[in-house]
């Protein structure tokens, strides 16, 4: 871990910091427009997502690796509950999120009309986060923290004044650091209208006065040009920034958009330009909201580290140029994996969204969970259960109460617990999977392959990008693909590009990938079959986020596949094991083998579990709580096996 300022580590009474940084402000619903280059008014759907500068920055400080937290009020609605969650999952600490009882929480509308132009509206009256008040900063919480980050916009009513301002002097008194985000949208000042919420500068002597009054309690002060100037009133930027240093030491940071931005550590010279400057990046801007929450990210990764000036302007730069290449805000900043590779190795591509490599590590290092073991009982079985049902002369919709009945046996092994999970068919699943959102499954997969397929087809449209959309987005995709590197090369070609427009839709819509990998029904399986077959679906840049796979004959074999995952994707989730039917004791014996590959993380087993239990339920000879029992008490069985294979 990089070396922290002494005066950082600990508080004026010397107990040691849990968090790097509090930010407190503004926290909102942002809706975007998903189509570029339309009015807010024509645009059709939206995209969701976490926003407000401080909610953003919390966010784009935790994917760099600084341990964040945030103050702000939500709704007691599901919009506050979708914040509270997310926030959760980025790594933020919510121990200063109050929930308002009384009030909603703030939405934005969005839209990208043109390059630097995006219409907003802000949905604010009466809403949860503009209510904070000094009841809501709890002093414990800001002594844990080695600096705080006020926002311009939360200095706007009286209540949201008082408790930033509270939260200023518990961090001054502590030995903690002050950071200002000027952060100023006049309409949320009163000065423009509902319309204008892309408006940024409307000169106010009310504003400066009040802003003014701040500075001389901050250690660092970011904003754009307009933003400096309406913190001190003056009418250009070098006069502002020169009455501003008349009042404070603090380091000031002058964001200059595409021009980068200049750090000014003391005397402030008669020339703009003799800052010190971070190393700027051209890229194509796509929308600018946001931008300028991931350049506070950046540089506070630097700032809060005892890095030079100059780096954390070159970080904050570089986040700044991720943000305006791609749509929304807090999601599209990068993790500190994603900056590192940038700022080594650069890209190909001025419109940074293009860059497939740059793609896939921004999607693997901020998934929406960790997944390190995974025990599915597999239950999207289609074919094998209507040829069941046809063999007893039993209606195919008695299939979707049996799957109801898998979900529950499923769910009567795990008991809410992390690592089990389930595969779900959408034909005959639709209730099974309503059932399976309330377990607490921490994975659920469902088929897009039509069943038997040679070379692949899908199931219900071959346009599987708009079956996708409609899925819930932590659903992951399972396609199964009857592929041999010794096909035929027509064939092979015809299945390579099914999956690599399987994986573009995929990654477009946001869900993970699930790749089943079947070989040995239709060619020789050796040491080197399915290595091989990984390799030449990797060299198409076919990077699933997990592989399903049957087990191997040797040793040599998961060797050589676990030397291909680590030389192509060193983000794979990793593989779960298919059970293709074979007895239990068979299948403890393929986990075991499994041992030297650390990259097999489950397995994803179906018949094997259920096949029995199928055809006696299906003919009557077996009761609803029977069939659970049976299937419960076989996969309680394979997942104790899996454990002992890893010792746990």
């Amino acid at each position: 871990m990089e070396s922290w300022p002494e005066d950082i580590m600990s508080d004026a009474g010397g107990s040691e910091r849990t968090l790097d940084v509090i930010a407190i402000g503004r926290s909102s619903v942002d809706l975007y427009g998903q189509q570029s280059g339309s009015r807010l008014e024509d645009i059709a759907s939206f995209a969701k997502s976490v926003g407000g500068c401080p909610t953003n920055i919390s966010v784009g400080t935790a994917r760099l690796g600084l341990r964040s937290g945030l103050i702000t009020r939500v709704g007691d609605e599901q919009m506050g509950h979708f914040i509270r969650e997310q926030l959760d999952r980025e790594g933020v600490a919510t121990d200063g999120i109050v929930t308002d009882k009384e009030r909603l929480t703030a939405l934005v509308l969005l839209s990208v009309e043109s390059e630097g132009v995006s219409p907003m509206i802000f949905v604010r009256t009466d809403c949860a986060d503009m209510a904070l008040n000094e009841d809501d900063i709890d002093e414990r919480f800001i002594r844990s923290s080695a600096a705080v980050l006020v926002s311009g916009t939360h200095f706007s009513r009286p209540n949201t004044e008082a408790a930033q301002r509270k939260a200023i002097r518990i961090a001054k008194a502590s030995g903690g650091k002050v950071i200002f985000d000027v952060d100023y949208r006049p309409n949320l000042w009163g000065l423009a209208g509902h319309a204008e919420g892309f408006e940024r500068y409307v000169k106010s002597d009310r504003v400066s006065a009040l802003m003014k009054s701040v500075l001389p309690d901050c250690d660092l002060i970011v904003g754009t040009e307009e933003e400096i100037m309406i913190a001190s009133g003056a009418d250009s930027v070098l006069a502002s920034l020169k009455a501003i240093r008349t009042v404070t030491d603090a380091t000031i940071v002058l964001k200059r958009g595409a021009m980068g931005c200049i750090v000014h550590d003391g005397p402030i010279s008669d020339n703009l330009e003799d800052g010190i400057v971070g190393q700027g990046f051209p890229i194509e801007v796509y929308n600018v909201l946001g931008a300028g929450d991931a350049f506070m990210s950046g540089f506070l990764r630097g700032w809060l580290k005892g890095e030079p000036h100059e780096t954390s302007a070159t970080w904050a730069n570089a986040c700044g140029a991720f943000a305006v290449s791609r749509l929304l805000c807090a999601p599209e900043y990068p993790s500190w994996e994603e900056l590192t590779y940038f700022l080594k190795h650069g890209s190909k591509h001025r419109a940074l969204r293009k860059d497939e490599q740059l793609n896939h590590i921004h999607w693997a290092t901020n998934r929406r969970s960790e997944i390190p073991l995974l025990m599915a009982l597999a239950i999207d079985h289609r074919s094998q259960l209507t040829d069941i049902a046809d063999e007893l002369k039993v209606p195919h919709s008695r299939i979707n109460a049996f799957k109801r009945l898998a979900v529950a046996a499923a769910a009567r092994v795990s008991q809410g617990r992390e690592g089990y999970g389930m595969l779900i068919d959408e034909r005959f699943g639709r209730e099974a999977f309503f059932d399976a959102a309330k377990k607490g499954f921490s994975w659920i997969g469902r088929p897009v392959e039509l069943p038997g397929s040679r070379p692949l087809r899908f199931e219900f449209s071959q346009d599987i990008g708009s079956q996708l959309v409609e899925w819930p987005v932590d659903h992951c995709i399972k396609c199964l693909c009857f592929y041999h590197p010794d096909d035929p090369e027509h064939l092979k070609k015809e299945q390579q590009q099914k999956l690599r427009t399987l994986f573009e839709a995929a990654r477009r819509v946001g869900r993970e990938l699930l790749v089943e990998i079947i070989a040995g029904k239709h060619g020789r399986l050796d040491d080197d079959t399915i290595a091989r077959a990984l390799k030449e679906l990797y060299d198409l840049g076919i990077k699933p986020d997990w592989w399903k796979l049957e087990p191997q004959h040797s040793a040599l074999a998961w060797k050589n596949i676990e030397a291909v995952i680590a030389e192509n994707d060193e983000y794979c989730r990793g593989i779960v094991l298919l059970g293709l039917e074979a007895p239990a004791d068979e299948l403890e014996k393929a986990f075991a083998a499994t041992t030297v590959a650390p990259s097999v993380k489950g397995f994803a087993v179906g018949r094997t579990i259920f096949a029995h239990a199928a055809r006696q339920w299906l003919s009557g000879q077996m009761n609803d709580e029977a069939a659970i029992s049976d299937m419960a008490g076989r996969f309680e069985e394979l997942t104790k096996a899996w454990l002992r294979t890893r010792g746990l």
